[in-house]
């Protein structure tokens, strides 16, 4: 599966466009990670326990907007974002999203 932000491949066409796919998931830390994560806004820097979990969320919300693509029959994405939000306190929302498209060598 090719994956871009950009809404073309150098070297390949575009000849089917399947549409919008995408991938979310909801994701918090367990109460032990919170305590430490607060602990390390007192001292300042960055918080690893929640850089960590939104990296983990991206590959999951990736991972399911590519298994989207693939069902339609898809071989790339085009135009990939991430979109983040809060729900709830310590729990946030990583949202994927591009254009799923078959794309073939020129």
């Amino acid at each position: 599966m090719i994956i871009v932000n950009t809404d073309h491949v150098i070297g390949y066409e575009v000849t089917k466009v399947h549409g919008l796919v995408k991938g979310n998931i909801v994701q918090s830390k367990h109460i032990g990670k919170d305590i430490i994560a607060g602990f390390r806004t007192l001292v300042g820097g960055e918080i690893k326990e929640y850089t960590e979990m939104l990296t983990d969320s991206r590959q999951k919300a990736t991972a399911a907007m590519v298994r989207e693509a693939e069902s339609l029959g898809a071989n790339a994405i085009l135009n990939v974002r991430y979109m983040t939000s809060q729900i709830m306190q310590n729990a946030s929302e990583i949202l994927a999203y591009g254009t799923a498209v078959t794309l073939i060598e020129k």
